[in-house]
């Protein structure tokens, strides 16, 4: 089991890329129609098929979103007081290959209405050029289609048929015409009025929009803002059409969404400002009311100068506390001082009143003490100019004193009237703080609503220019334009691609047909055995064709080759004694009976003397290749008192190849071969023939051979190819390597030179035979055998 295993390993194993490829070469009528089979397919593929043409269109779309803020109103966003979010070119392709857009583009068409006109090889479709015009009552209540045909009659009339040709009435050119998925008129558009038979149809406007959706493609460009617009449509002007179309829909769109914008702006713009103003005025009025009830003109100014007036009322307040200590001191002096000393001047602030009249009594009062002074020089007490001086210093020292303290009390009340305002100054400047929080936090409120109320008006110069400047959103910077070339169907990709598969179609049949064959297929099977190899014998026109004299087929050189080879490996057998070839097989119809004739025909022309043996008595084929009586080998043995002479057959036209035959069939077939006989029949044919040919039975199915076995000097094993299967080499293997067939080798028939399985003679002549088991293979018809198989 081991070595089967080995066997069968290097049986997978074995792969020769040469031998494969001629193989394979070999099958060139496969290749040749597969490939000529798949080019015609494809070439009617071609011809009936409807050319389709790309379109593609380049624009440069803005990246705004639509229907939200454009880039002048952004501010307005960041504010907060529109919803509007910046968007992506992203966003705008997706509204580009929206349902809308595209719907609207279906409709300015009226795409969800074909004109075709039926060819010989092909229908035309007619986009603008149909004579006729369908008009739709109301497309939006078509929900099938409909397919009719249009025949004119002349006179203004034509003829409706329904998509089965069945007549659905007369009508007029205008006429409204009555269905049932919808009511539709049709125009004649054809000014020459020379006649014509129109096929149109009718969809719903959503499954023609879905369409089309679906074909629309639209790309971003190297990440820019430029968008790719294309379309694969049979027409190329309904193609450029469309995309402009899509394209000038957009734009109308992203404007009427712009001016929609700007509209609402306007309005938005409007009604803050109107609120702005209100709420402006209550400020100001607010800001306003809180000065009059606070006393306020400036808070700033009036702040300063409640600060210069402390400090104006603090110097006063100091020069009024200093003329006080003054006057009291000064009292002091006059009350203190003696008739004859003089009173301080010009120590009193001339400011006051009081203090000016003081001054002038103390002056008149120290001029009148001078005058006293001089005249008390000369004159005595009792001077009555000194007596009249001395009472009116004393009546001026009592109006000072008077007056002093007129002026004290002045100086007091002062004192008082300035303490009391510099009291309130310093509250006044204490509520500064306070009341400029107050005022700022009003005063804020008016500068944010001002500052607010000037921008909105701005904004609605802006707005209003937007307005009446508003632009698409798309620019175009390559309108549609289709391919002259058709992208589809693509004819050379069609036409290779059939080539390819009209090989590989051919390749894998072959491919899986030898995968699956489990079958013997020339040498390369037969190599890794061990028993030795005779030769091949190549595949013949004739199931009972036998080697004649000066023969050149294929079969009697392959034969000869192998009665040389045979010479080559009896070459020990003694003089004298006939060389011994059993002929055998492992299973019926391998062509072992086919071999043993023609191999000792061709011996016997050789000049050897030859005798056939048919010792496969339990199915005899010989008498199928040679005329012979039923009587043989079989009743030799079996019966006595006969003559092995009375049996022996003189072939017809030979001098020296006797046949043995077989005989009738015995009940009993390998007791026979067990007889005596047979040792003795052996032993006398030996020293009669130079070759004795013994055609014997199968050994797979029978043990007839290998009792028989021990007569022989070679067995010549032969494998039928493409017939034995692979796994049944085993048998053959086994029997060398037991030794039970002495001098073993295999002999491979039935090869087929140009399958590349046989060994490689170079006949190359394909023949075909049949063999004894069984019904005859019959001669091959051409498509057989470029198949390469048997009937």
């Amino acid at each position: 089991m081991q070595q089967d295993n080995n066997y069968k390993e290097d049986l997978d194993s074995g792969f020769n890329l040469k031998e494969t490829f001629f193989r394979y070469l070999r099958k060139w009528p496969w290749f040749l129609i597969g490939v000529l089979s798949f080019f015609l397919l494809a070439f009617l593929y071609l011809r009936y098929s409807v050319p389709k043409y790309s379109a593609s269109a380049t624009i440069m779309v803005k990246d705004d979103k639509k229907g939200g803020m454009v880039s002048d109103l952004a501010s307005l966003s960041e504010m907060d007081m529109m919803g509007g979010v910046k968007s992506t070119v992203d966003n705008e392709i997706e509204i580009i290959k929206s349902r809308t857009i595209i719907e609207s583009a279906v409709r300015d068409l009226d795409l969800n209405v074909r004109y075709i006109r039926k060819g010989t090889v092909k229908a035309v479709d007619l986009y603008k050029k149909s004579p006729i015009k369908v008009v739709l009552s109301d497309e939006d209540l078509i929900t099938n289609s409909s397919k009719f045909r249009v025949l004119y009659k002349g006179d203004n009339n034509y003829t409706l048929f329904d998509a089965e040709d069945n007549k659905l009435g007369t009508y007029k050119f205008g006429q409204v015409v009555k269905h049932k998925n919808g009511d539709f008129t049709i125009l004649n558009q054809d000014s020459d009025n020379s006649g014509f038979d129109i096929n149109f149809s009718i969809s719903p406007i959503l499954s023609v929009t879905q369409s089309y959706k679906s074909k629309l493609n639209v790309k971003l460009v190297d990440r820019t803002s430029v968008v790719q617009l294309s379309i694969v449509d049979p027409v190329k002007i309904r193609a450029e059409d469309f995309l402009n179309t899509v394209i000038a829909n957009y734009n109308e769109d992203a404007k009427r969404d712009k001016g929609e914008v700007f509209k609402n702006t306007a309005e938005f713009i409007n009604r803050r400002i109107e609120l702005i103003m209100d709420e402006l005025g209550d400020v100001e009025e607010e800001g306003e009311q809180y000065k009059k009830d606070k006393g306020l003109t400036d808070i700033v100014s009036e702040g300063s100068l409640f600060l210069q007036n402390a400090s104006e009322f603090e110097k006063s307040f100091i020069e009024t506390e200093t003329q006080l200590r003054i006057v009291k001191s000064l009292k002091e002096n006059v009350l203190e001082s003696s008739n004859t000393d003089l009173i301080p001047a010009n120590i009193l602030a001339p400011t006051a009143v009081d203090a000016t009249s003081a001054s002038s009594l103390i002056d008149e009062y120290n001029t009148l003490m001078l005058r006293k002074n001089k005249i008390k020089l000369g004159a005595t007490e009792e001077n009555k100019q000194l007596i009249n001086i001395n009472v009116q210093l004393t009546a001026l020292k009592e109006n000072i004193v008077a007056n002093l303290d007129r002026l004290n009390n002045t100086l007091q009340i002062r004192k008082q009237d300035l303490n009391l305002q510099q009291r309130k100054v310093l509250g006044k400047i204490a509520e500064i703080p306070t009341q400029e929080r107050e005022y700022k936090s009003i005063s804020r409120q008016q500068n944010l609503k001002e500052a607010i109320f000037v921008y909105l008006l701005q904004k609605r110069e802006e707005t209003a220019i937007s307005l009446a400047s508003t632009t698409y959103n798309a620019k175009i910077i390559d309108p549609a334009l289709s391919s002259d070339v058709p992208v589809s169907p693509k004819r050379r990709l069609i036409y290779i691609t059939a080539i390819l598969v009209g090989l590989i179609i051919p390749f894998s049949i072959i491919y899986l047909r030898d995968l699956l064959d489990t079958k013997l297929h020339g040498y390369r099977d037969l190599k890794h055995l061990p028993v030795p190899f005779l030769g091949d014998v190549p595949r013949t026109e004739s199931s009972n064709e036998l080697i004649s004299l000066n023969s050149r087929s294929s079969t009697a050189e392959s034969l000869r080759i192998v009665r040389t080879n045979l010479e080559f490996m009896l070459s020990q057998v003694p003089e004298g004694v006939a060389k011994t070839i059993f002929v055998t097989s492992t299973v019926p119809k391998e062509g072992k009976t086919f071999i043993s004739v023609n191999l000792a025909t061709t011996i016997a022309l050789s000049g050897k003397k030859v005798m056939l043996i048919g010792m496969d008595i339990r199915n005899p084929k010989l008498d199928e290749y040679i005329d012979l009586p039923s009587k043989g080998l079989s009743n030799y043995i079996s019966t006595t008192g006969t003559t092995l002479e009375s049996y022996i057959v003189k072939q017809t036209g030979f001098d020296n190849f006797d046949v043995l035959p077989p005989g009738i069939i015995p009940p009993n077939p390998a007791e026979l071969l067990m007889s005596s006989k047979i040792g003795e029949l052996f032993n006398r044919l030996k020293s009669e023939y130079d070759y004795i040919i013994v055609d014997t039975a199968p050994v797979s199915l029978v043990t007839d051979t290998l009792i028989i076995a021990k007569y022989a000097h070679s067995v010549v094993y032969v494998a039928r190819d493409g017939y034995l299967d692979k796994q049944m080499l085993t048998i053959p293997e086994r029997l060398y390597e037991d030794k039970k067939l002495p001098n073993m080798a295999i002999l491979l028939n039935d090869t087929n030179q140009k399958s590349g399985y046989g060994y490689g003679y170079g006949y190359g002549y394909g023949y075909g035979y049949g063999y004894g088991y069984g019904p005859e293979v019959k001669n091959r018809s051409l498509l057989d055998k470029i198949l390469g198989r048997n009937k």
